[in-house]
C-alpha cells in the first residue's frame, strides 16, 4: 500500500506550491489515476513517491514505512517507472534495454535473456522478432511496450506511469490501453497512472484523483465523478464526458 498524508511540495520556500496538502491511499492491486492538466501537480506527486523529487512536508509511506527511512536505491527497485518519453538507450538492443536493471543487480546473462523473453512475450513483442532490434527500429507504440517491459523486469510491487501514452496517436494509445488492462489482470500490480485524458482515466482507473492547482478536487470511482461531482471544477471537467457517455 502507498499512503500519502498532508503531502506538499514547494520549489520557492513556501511562496507557492506544486502540490499542497494531498492525502490519499493506494490499495494493493489498485490502479489509481491522477487526472489533471499541465501544472496541476500530478507528475510532481508521482515523482515524490519514489523520491525523484523530495517532498517539502507531509509523509509518504510505502509498505508501511516512510520512504525517507528506506534506502533510495532499494526503494526505486521496488517501484517500476514508465515515462512518457520512453528513454530507451539507443546503443542497446531491446533485450539489453529491458534487462538493464537486472544487469546492474548482477543477474547472469542467461537469466537476463530468459527474463527478457518472458517480458517481451508479455507485452506482445515476441523475442525472436524484437529482442535484437535497436530502438531506432521500433515504432512509438513498440518502444513504449519495451519501456513497460523494462519497468517490470526487476519484478517491482508497484508501477508508476507518467502519461506513458501521451505522445502516441489515438489508435496506438487504444491498443496500449487494452494491453495494460490485460497486464493488470495477469500481474495484479499496484499502479499509479498519470494522465490529462479524461476518457483514458475512466477506462483505466479503479479510482480517479482529480488534481487542480496542486490539490485533489475529488477522489473516487469514475461513476462517482460523472454522476456526483463534488466541486464546480469537477462538474465542468466531466460535463461533456457525462453527456457523451449518457451518465
Amino acid at each position: 500500500m502507498i499512503v500519502l498524508r498532508e503531502l506538499s511540495k514547494s520549489y520557492d520556500g513556501g511562496r507557492s506550491f506544486a502540490v499542497r496538502e494531498v492525502s490519499l491511499e493506494v490499495a494493493e492491486g489498485e490502479t489509481l489515476v491522477l487526472l489533471g492538466s499541465s501544472g496541476s501537480g500530478k507528475t510532481t506527486l508521482l515523482k515524490m513517491i519514489n523520491r525523484l523529487v523530495e517532498r517539502s512536508s507531509g509523509t509518504i509511506q510505502v509498505d508501511g514505512r516512510d520512504v525517507l527511512q528506506q534506502d533510495v536505491v532499494a526503494l526505486r527497485r521496488s517501484i517500476g517507472y514508465v515515462f512518457q518519453r520512453v528513454g530507451l538507450f539507443a546503443h542497446m538492443t531491446v533485450e539489453e534495454n529491458v534487462t538493464i536493471g537486472l544487469r546492474l543487480l548482477g543477474v547472469s546473462e542467461e537469466e537476463r535473456r530468459l527474463r527478457a523473453r518472458e517480458l517481451l512475450e508479455l507485452v506482445e513483442l515476441p523475442a525472436p522478432a524484437y529482442a535484437r532490434r535497436y530502438p531506432s527500429e521500433l515504432s512509438g507504440g513498440q518502444a513504449q511496450r519495451v519501456g513497460v517491459a523494462r519497468a517490470l523486469a526487476t519484478e517491482p510491487k508497484y508501477l508508476l506511469m507518467d502519461e506513458p501514452f501521451g505522445a502516441l496517436d489515438e489508435v496506438t494509445r487504444e491498443s496500449l490501453r487494452s494491453a495494460l488492462k490485460g497486464l493488470r489482470r495477469r500481474l495484479k500490480k499496484t499502479i499509479v497512472f498519470v494522465t490529462h485524458d479524461i476518457f483514458e482515466a475512466l477506462n483505466l482507473g479503479d479510482r480517479i484523483a482529480v488534481m487542480h492547482e496542486g490539490r485533489i478536487e475529488q477522489l473516487g470511482s469514475g461513476e462517482a465523478l460523472l454522476k456526483r461531482p463534488a466541486t464546480p471544477f469537477v462538474e465542468r471537467l466531466f460535463r461533456k464526458p457525462a453527456e457523451l457517455l449518457g451518465a
